[in-house]
């Protein structure tokens, strides 16, 4: 857990985003926040993955709103601002109004909505044609409460364009990055494939830094972020596939140098 709330001052202003579904451990989560020196506490309640939602939390706190509301009242004990990650609704689309409505009932700095529902996943299109009636719906509801949208911004340019057109007030970017490691750059341009591969190998040695200096995470965490950085050249599929039985950083290293020699 220390590792995953490691942050160095240049990352400032940052905000913890935690999970769960016991109200005392958000009031104890949020008090150590703010001795860390957090800005803010985001409650994750959009995450679909089964084994958390089965369990009532993520996206399942969508089915268990009186709990939700607890849970935001008590991560206001660390005197941090409060917001939420969540989906428009568990199965149905519909259920976004009367789900939004009771979040922005509580007091919140921001709602980020992932313009989706669970059962939805990542699926379909995002459902960037209801923005204006949540606006709206905030407007009428919380207006002080920030909102921000996500869902199929795949970077920087396409996430101002819709602020731009609906007028909302932040965007969050999350697979976009993973077919696009360089999305939050000001202007576009084309990348080398040694630039990818830099990039990868600079995640490597952060890995190394922070399994030293903090705790040591699980190799294979580190599997799935490949994709990202070995795409789009010649040969990146094979070398993709070769990375993929590493089972170690040096491995990769290995393997990379061996294939930039080739």
């Amino acid at each position: 857990m220390r590792g995953r709330l490691t942050f160095t001052e240049d990352e400032q202003p940052i905000v913890a985003q935690i999970w769960g579904d016991k109200p005392e451990h958000f009031r104890r989560m949020s008090i150590g926040l703010a001795k860390q020196g957090f800005r803010g506490v985001d409650i994750n309640m959009g995450c679909p993955v089964p084994n958390v939602t089965a369990n009532g939390m993520g996206s399942g706190l969508i089915l268990r709103p009186e709990i939700a509301a607890d849970l935001i009242q008590a991560t206001k004990a660390g005197g941090l601002p409060v917001s939420v990650k969540t989906r428009l609704g568990y199965t149905d689309v519909d259920e976004w109004r009367n789900w939004l409505t009771h979040l922005l009932k509580q007091d919140i700095a921001n709602l980020t909505i992932h313009l989706r529902t669970r059962k939805e996943m990542s699926k379909v299109d995002a459902h960037w044609e209801l923005i204006p009636e949540i606006k709206k719906l905030r407007d009428q509801v919380a207006p002080d409460t920030l909102l921000t949208i996500n869902g199929d911004i795949t970077d920087r340019q396409t996430g101002l364009k819709l602020a731009d057109q609906y007028g909302i007030d932040g965007l969050m970017i999350g697979r976009g990055i993973f077919t696009n490691p360089f999305a939050f750059e000001k202007e576009p341009k084309d990348h080398s494939s040694q630039e990818l591969l830099n990039l990868l190998k600079l995640h490597l040695d952060l890995y190394d830094q922070y399994s030293e200096e903090l705790e040591l995470r699980p190799f294979t965490a580190l599997h799935r972020f490949f994709k990202i950085y070995v795409r789009g050249f010649r040969g990146a599929s094979e070398l993709r596939n070769q990375l993929m039985s590493t089972k170690s950083t040096d491995e990769v290293r290995t393997l990379l140098d061996h294939f930039v020699r080739e």
